[in-house]
Parts: C-alpha cells; sequence; structure tokens
C-alpha cells in the first residue's frame, strides 16, 4: 500500500474516533508485510482504561493471526484543527515492541502535513524484554 492510502486511510479511522473528554481524535494504519491494512481510532472513557489508536489496529490485525508487519502510519488533532505530529505514547511503543522488529517504521504527519518517519528503536530504545 502507498503511504499516502495509508494516510487517507488513518485520516478516515480518525473521524470514527470517541473522545469526548479530551477532544483529541487519532487514526492509525496498520500495513502487514502482504500489503493488508487494519486500522484503528483512540476510544476514550471515564476510566483509566481508554485505548489508543494504535494498539486498536494491532489488536485487529493480531486477533486475525497477522505477525509480520512493515509500518503503521498516525494522524491526530483536535477536533476541527489542524492535525499535531503524534507518535504512540510509551504503551502503545512497548506494546508494538512485542510484535515488530526493530527497523519497523512509524509514520506521522506534522502540522503542515509533511510526513515524518520514525523507527520503533529510535522511539523506544531501551524496550523491555525477556
Amino acid at each position: 500500500m502507498e503511504i499516502e492510502k495509508a494516510f487517507e486511510k488513518a485520516k478516515e479511522a480518525m473521524q470514527k474516533a470517541y473522545s469526548p473528554y479530551s477532544n483529541f481524535c487519532v487514526g492509525a494504519t496498520l500495513v502487514t508485510k502482504e500489503g493488508k491494512i487494519y486500522t484503528g481510532c483512540n476510544i476514550e472513557n471515564h476510566g483509566i482504561m481508554s485505548i489508543c489508536a494504535e494498539r486498536v489496529a494491532f489488536l485487529k490485525a493480531i486477533s486475525e493471526g497477522e505477525k509480520n508487519f512493515s509500518y503503521i502510519v498516525v494522524v491526530a488533532s483536535k477536533k476541527g484543527e489542524k492535525f499535531e505530529p503524534t507518535t504512540p505514547c510509551g504503551y502503545c511503543r512497548q506494546f508494538m515492541s512485542e510484535f515488530v522488529s526493530e527497523d519497523f517504521k512509524i509514520y506521522v504527519l506534522d502540522n503542515n502535513e509533511n510526513v515524518k518517519e520514525y523507527k520503533i528503536n529510535e522511539l523506544l530504545p531501551e524496550n523491555f524484554s525477556l
């Protein structure tokens, strides 16, 4: 899948976000090495168990038997505002590191909708592993 199409899918997923408390919407598109796509949006609740868009996408893929991931794209913004460059949170970084190689790529959009690229090992250089 082309990166531009992955960003479009993430923007569509972001529109489905449930974020009544923060009004901060996040969408993600996870792409497998075979080119399959899985999208996710953030889902908030009153308690502490809100879930991020990145983990939603991974959970959907893993629950369908996927294990080989190429990259993920993430878009985020307050409702009705410009995109904010938002990398996965620490919990998501650690979660993703369980299922990806060190060079797994993470793409985000900055305020001007320019693509920024990171590798998981840049964002989480000392992940927890057994």
